[in-house]
């Protein structure tokens, strides 16, 4: 079973136009969470479908708990992600699948949408919380990518937590590893996939954030779309907030992250409208597969895949939380 990122549209009831000229809502969806798109059985175990759903509702909590403690869009993003970064289930941080020389390196980004800046870092090896990496990236920095050695020496240099990297190593991905070695190219993951998160804030900004692992047997320090701003990460304020997860190669050519932003900007459709066209038009069409989280800054959420199952939820302003697995559940 593995994921991909998703759009997701909530209901609300809508009210008069705010002051900035946006429609808001009653109980606005301040928080979108995705782990990763993919293929799953209908015939999940009750019991591992309600621990991996259980598992998203955390990490929306979490999120949640930094925007209400008065937090910033970035706070909710990182908090929600650093959760599941932790959690040996998903292909981020802890649990991240392996390379074809049995290591973990990490890929993540955070784009900031009151600002327009971003930060990514790609192919570390110890950080125990990329997306906290790609956040200093952005903000103590002069540059967006960082990689490799140079991006682990900075991460020291900003005091960031560092673990050698058998801690990231689990027995489910030294099994994945085994049963892909000797294959002629890197296979997409066999488990639960890259985690992204999208934010909105008590001031009406916009953040995003996607942390990953990439591909079971990669090689040649192969770095996916997660690490690249408008591919796997993009957020606007004028627009919309998208994390992606899929195939990255396809989301790297087909900038689809900021695709769905262009088709707001420039052609006036909504961020699901866009959501829905740039993945089940522009990436299927294309032979890709995947998905993106989408959110606007009046608390609509949108989830799209075309792929048969993402776990994915939003929680309200309010804590009201919906969490799905199959494409077909849902708004």
């Amino acid at each position: 079973m593995r994921f991909v990122c998703f759009l997701v549209v909530s209901a609300a009831v809508a009210v008069p136009v705010g002051a900035q000229g946006r429609l808001t809502v009653a109980d606005p969806v301040v928080l979108v969470v995705h782990g990763g798109a993919g293929s799953a059985s209908p015939d999940l175990p009750p019991a591992r479908r309600a621990d991996l759903l259980a598992r998203v509702e955390g990490a929306l909590r979490a999120g949640h708990a930094a925007l209400s403690a008065g937090g910033r869009a970035l706070d909710g993003v990182q908090a929600a992600i650093e959760l599941l970064e932790d959690d040996s289930l998903f292909n981020a941080g802890r649990g991240a699948v392996l390379t074809y020389d049995g290591a973990v390196r990490h890929d993540a980004s955070i784009m900031d949408g009151r600002t327009g800046l971003a930060g990514a870092s790609a192919g570390t090896m110890h950080v125990r919380h990329p997306i906290a990496l790609a956040r200093a990236v952005m903000e103590h920095s002069p540059h967006v990518l960082l990689a490799g050695a140079g991006a682990e020496e900075f991460a020291m240099l900003r005091g960031l937590e560092l673990k050698p990297n058998s801690w990231f190593v689990t027995a489910a991905a030294r099994g994945a590893l085994r049963g892909l070695q000797g294959s002629a190219a890197p296979t997409a993951p066999p488990g639960n996939g890259t985690v992204g998160a999208v934010a909105l804030d008590g001031e009406g900004h916009l953040a995003a954030g996607t942390s990953t692992g990439g591909m079971t047997n990669k090689r040649w320090d192969r770095i996916g779309d997660s690490p690249i701003i408008g591919a796997g990460t993009y957020a606007a304020d004028a627009t919309c907030g998208v994390s992606s997860t899929g195939g990255g190669e396809y989301f790297i050519r087909l900038v689809i992250a900021h695709d769905v932003h262009a088709r707001v900007a420039y052609l006036g459709e909504t961020c699901g409208e866009a959501a829905r066209h740039v993945i089940r038009e522009t990436l299927t069409g294309a032979g890709g597969e995947g998905a993106v989280i989408v959110l606007d800054t009046a608390g609509r959420a949108t989830m799209v895949t075309n792929t048969n199952a993402m776990a994915r939820g939003t929680i309200t302003r309010s804590g009201r939380v919906e969490t799905f697995l199959f494409s077909d559940e849902g708004p």
